[in-house]
């Protein structure tokens, strides 16, 4: 069975003007070709929708009961049109992201009430991924968006920074570096047991750690999660150099101490491949990257 948009439309006008004229003004047509469309559609169908006797149009019960499907097939019709335009335009759509955990302190959340209000019919699917992990996936494909730290090859993927903050020093409450009254400076550091950051899947803040602190005495573990980290000070195994934002992890005995100038950066990127072609990426990109 087959029928067209076309023919739908002229069958449902004729049933709510029930006069073929008034139904082909309507439609902005002659009256022959609108009769030969209902015509062909009752053939296609196989059953009288329309009782044409005395002059007056009137549905048959079958009519009847084809007109509510026809509606409903002209409103999933128009419904599917617009969707499909609105996807071409990018105001609609799937955008699925990447972020890293620590993202999800305070920039992801921020990204994502930004997204709803802005461009409220596209879907975000979230990935949790390293960096390394976001950049391969990228590249293949398999994610369009990637918010994580700048470890990436800048020649492949586009990139603007979403988030800069302190690096901080975390130490238990009572330590004694709580209690110096200023910013910890290197030469506090030098004889404290650390938590490291693994130089493998936490290649970037490891190398932040080293600005501040390049001989290292006393590595205890190293680790590649913050949470893990924040546990392990908590518990007294050491100190560690940690994102100003993990403090709204809210671990409880855990001070965070600024560190004396010079104090580096800790930052997340938007990272995207620069080809993509998936409408509802640049519209987001519109959004979020810096005016």
């Amino acid at each position: 069975m087959s029928f067209s948009f076309e023919q739908l439309r002229g069958f449902v006008a004729v049933a709510e003007e029930r006069h073929f004229g008034r139904a082909a003004a309507r439609l902005n047509m002659t009256q022959p070709p609108l009769s030969r469309q209902v015509q062909k559609l009752e053939r296609t169908v196989g059953a009288a929708l329309l009782d044409r006797a005395n002059r007056r149009v009137q549905l048959t019960p079958a009519g009847a009961a084809f007109l509510v499907e026809a509606r409903r097939l002209l409103s999933f019709g128009d419904t599917a049109s617009e969707l499909a335009r609105r996807v071409a335009a990018g105001s609609a759509g799937t955008v699925r992201l990447g972020f890293t955990a620590a993202s999800t302190f305070r920039a992801l959340p921020d990204l994502l009430g930004r997204i709803s209000a802005e461009l409220p019919d596209i879907d975000v699917e979230l990935r949790e991924m390293i960096t390394r992990e976001q950049a391969a996936a990228l590249a293949s494909g398999e994610i369009d968006l990637g918010l994580a730290r700048p470890c990436f090859d800048a020649a492949v993927l586009d990139n603007v920074v979403a988030e800069r903050e302190d690096l901080v020093v975390v130490v238990p409450v009572g330590h004694r570096l709580a209690a110096l009254g200023r910013p910890v400076a290197a030469a506090d550091l030098v004889d404290e047991p650390l938590i490291m950051h693994s130089p493998q899947d936490a290649a970037y803040l490891h190398q932040l750690v080293l600005s501040v602190v390049p001989v290292q005495r006393n590595v205890v573990h190293a680790v590649s999660q913050l949470v893990t980290m924040l546990a392990l000070v908590s518990a007294g195994r050491g100190l560690a150099f940690l994102p100003a934002s993990t403090r709204y992890l809210n671990v409880a005995g855990l001070v965070h101490l600024p560190l004396a100038p010079p104090c580096p950066a800790v930052e997340l990127h938007l990272l995207w491949p620069r080809d993509s072609e998936n409408p509802a990426l640049w519209k987001v990109l519109e959004v979020l990257r810096p005016a």
